[in-house]
């Protein structure tokens, strides 16, 4: 298993964008080169950028292989943080996203509300964001993308959502049939302690490393590398309203229940943002694999 510390991850981003001028990545003068992810990351269309502190958005998708031409697949993109900063690079380097989102006909006035932000933000700009292909993650099921056809597929922080609605299973699978043999699925996700059962519906929103790289594993993946970039060795996870009590959401009462303004959240703001695996998992590639001619025995 490879694992990189947070200083081996900032060392290589440090190099890999001193050393890449190749379109799409690089940056040289007094800021970054325009279609790059360093200005991407720094655009004034961001959502939140100020969560960059605890998310790391360069290191993440540096260590998950983004690059320019790439078709990307988003899984539930939520309210659209990676959203901005993905459609934005893909538009201008020739490559293709495609966000597989929530169901409009969901029972779910939640998810109901994130998919009309998404698309309030997203729809009304082509020129800056591109045509975002449209799909959907649901328990009725369908194809997130068509078969081989993604470079890169990215879930964050929701790994926890799909375990809720029973479908995590199914999706992972899912995922692996529109990758391209060889082609990376990056997975970033609140992570729970290594002890104890997994709670299977994730009712805190942490789920065991572990139990991810089962996930991934029982979906015919294989894992490549993890990074801690994202770590936050403040969590301890222990949060009487699930990771929801720590930023950004500081929820100060039970889901469905009205906000208590007696509950100090003060302690949560200190303890930041969650604690975070960051994994990278690679689609088998059988002709990488398979004996050359000179190999194969008669």
């Amino acid at each position: 298993m490879v694992v990189f510390t947070r200083r081996q991850a900032v060392f290589a981003l440090a190099a890999g964008l001193a050393a890449c001028e190749r379109p799409g990545l690089g940056s040289k003068g007094d800021g970054p080169t325009e279609g790059s992810l360093g200005w991407a990351v720094a655009g004034p269309w961001r959502i939140e950028p100020a969560r960059d502190e605890w998310r790391h958005p360069v290191q993440t998708l540096l260590f998950w292989g983004l690059d320019a031409g790439m078709t990307v697949l988003e899984i539930l993109p939520g309210r659209g943080w990676y959203t901005s900063i993905l459609a934005p690079y893909l538009r201008r380097n020739e490559g293709r996203l495609i966000a597989a989102s929530f169901d409009p006909r969901s029972q779910s006035l939640p998810q109901r509300e994130t998919l009309a932000a998404w698309e309030a933000r997203f729809n009304e700009e082509p020129d800056l964001y591109g045509e975002i292909t449209r799909t959907i993650v649901s328990a009725r099921g369908g194809a997130l993308a068509p078969a081989g056809s993604v470079d890169l597929a990215i879930l964050s922080n929701n790994v926890h959502t799909l375990m809720a609605e029973g479908i995590a299973e199914r999706v992972f699978r899912d995922v692996l049939t529109a990758l391209k043999p060889g082609a990376t699925f990056g997975v970033e996700q609140h992570r729970a302690a290594s002890t104890g059962l997994q709670d299977p519906l994730a009712g805190s929103g942490y789920v065991q490393e572990a139990y991810v790289k089962a996930l991934a594993y029982e979906a015919g993946f294989e894992f490549v590398a993890a990074s801690d970039v994202n770590a936050n060795p403040r969590d301890t996870r222990d949060h009487p309203f699930g990771v929801w009590t720590l930023p950004p959401t500081l929820r100060t009462s039970p889901l469905g229940r009205p906000d208590d303004p007696s509950f100090d959240s003060e302690p949560f703001r200190d303890i930041g943002e969650s604690d975070r695996m960051t994994l990278r998992f690679r689609k088998p590639d059988p002709a990488a694999t398979a004996p050359g001619p000179a190999q194969i025995r008669p």
